[in-house]
């Protein structure tokens, strides 16, 4: 029987009750005594059906309830079945459980499982290998008083697991470790760690086997440059066959170098992947040079260059990496901008932090390369980039020089209409100019600005 269909038979006894009794009473002309007779015999009889459903709660439900009956066989019923139904759950649950600890104790990557604050719930074999953790000492403890790496904590508190962090193990500096955190459940999140020291090594391998060739080649190319300049000095250069072959080979010897050069820009940014020493920088005056080199590479292409910047904004950095970076977004601008066309340069500030904006009305680029513009050697377009003499370097070092800074480099592009690329620099790295009186922004005023200045 249902439990509403137990209510009714239930209200429809009392009901019956109530009416026997009154009916009863006023026969013998005793109508309280008669209803508090039938009154505290109901009580009574619900009492003792109370305590037998508390008796069975307490042995833990293990056996089939007592027998009862009306509402209470009903109310009995509906509880066993639903805790038949609870431990139906608990077991599945455990043994889901349980294929989840025997899958990840299996894995060779380390995976801890952390709660709500961080706090370490479960871990694998593997995580006691490569993060120290140890039973039952560590259950409970927050993972950032194990792992103190300055980067990872930051990404705990700010929840920026974007990319994945690569640091050396707190058991051995000589292992290195990527570690992602994945949120799998409500206030629940899985740290995981690989064991990359061996791809950290050929890593290491290539970098410097990339930054001994660049300086081993920079001497060679510095002598033949050298040579083919003499050269071009002399009177039989303007003579064929030397008039053409001579400033190809010196314009390729310049090319060289300038790859070269890149390269070894490139090699040390990847060793000291963290700023060492920092310095105030005014970014206005900066950019005020990087406009003036750049209305003089626009040359005969007549690019009308912009310059919009707030001259109290600065940024602590290195001044000679910033500078390189803002350079080689200006220089890609003006190559891939036709002759005529618009370049806008922006340096401001907002809640977010501080940010550098090369914007151009060039020849755009395709969604599916955007992703990979900052590989090294990437060229979208290989003979275009032959043309304009670029090394496919140049986006490479700007992303590691932002990254550097604590920044993020984002591009935004649309074939035939143009490109934006951002420097996004947190707020940390920037600052207020101190000048009194506190100057207002200068005035944007292209027309000061434009290549006719």
């Amino acid at each position: 029987m249902s439990l509403n269909r137990s209510w009714r038979a239930e209200l429809t006894v009392v009901a019956a009750g109530g009416v026997a009794l009154v009916l009863l009473g006023l026969w013998y002309e005793h109508l309280a005594v008669a209803l508090l007779t039938g009154v505290t015999s109901y009580l009574a009889w619900h009492l003792v059906q109370l305590y037998r459903l508390y008796d069975w709660l307490t042995r833990g439900c293990v056996t089939p309830p007592p027998d009862a009956k009306g509402i209470w066989a009903a109310l009995l019923c509906e509880l066993w079945r639903g805790q038949r139904r609870t431990r139906k759950r608990k077991r599945k649950l455990r043994r889901a459980l349980r294929r989840f600890k025997e899958s990840t104790a299996a894995l060779p990557e380390a995976t801890v499982v952390l709660g709500l604050y961080g706090e370490i719930e479960w871990w694998n074999a593997a995580a006691e290998q490569l993060l120290g953790l140890r039973r039952p000492d560590d259950r409970g403890q927050r993972i950032a008083n194990l792992i103190r790496h300055p980067e990872f904590v930051r990404r705990l508190e700010l929840g920026d697991w974007r990319q994945p962090l690569v640091i050396s193990s707190p058991v051995d500096a000589n292992i290195w470790l990527t570690l992602n955190l994945v949120p799998t459940a409500k206030h629940k999140y899985l740290l995981l760690a690989q064991n990359t020291t061996r791809l950290q090594h050929l890593d290491q391998v290539r970098r410097d086997f990339v930054a001994n060739v660049s300086h081993e080649l920079r001497t060679p190319l510095t002598v033949i440059s050298g040579y083919v300049e003499a050269l071009l000095d002399h009177p039989e250069a303007r003579k064929p066959p030397w008039k053409h072959v001579l400033p190809q080979v010196h314009e390729q010897a310049r090319r060289m170098r300038g790859i070269v050069e890149d390269l070894l820009l490139l090699s040390r940014l990847e060793l000291d992947r963290e700023l060492t020493s920092e310095e105030e920088i005014a970014v206005t005056t900066l950019l005020r040079q990087i406009h003036k080199e750049a209305m003089e590479l626009s040359g005969e292409a007549r690019h009308r260059i912009l310059l919009d910047v707030d001259p109290q904004l600065g940024l602590r950095g290195n001044r000679n990496e910033l500078r390189s970076a803002f350079s080689n977004l200006v220089v890609n601008a003006i190559r891939y901008t036709p002759t005529g066309g618009e370049i806008r340069l922006r340096w401001h500030a907002d809640t977010q932090g501080a940010h550098f904006c090369v914007s151009d009305t060039g020849v755009g680029i395709e969604a599916r390369h955007i992703p990979r513009l900052t590989e090294r050697f990437y060229r979208v377009d290989v003979g275009r980039s032959r043309e304009t003499g670029g090394t496919g370097l140049g986006l490479a070092i700007v992303k590691h020089v932002v990254t550097r800074h604590g920044g993020e480099l984002t591009i935004e592009s649309t074939v035939g209409k143009g490109s934006t690329f951002t420097c996004h620099f947190p707020v940390r790295h920037f600052y207020w100019l101190e000048i009194e009186p506190r100057l207002e922004p200068e005035p944007f005023n292209p027309l000061a600005l434009t290549h006719d200045e």
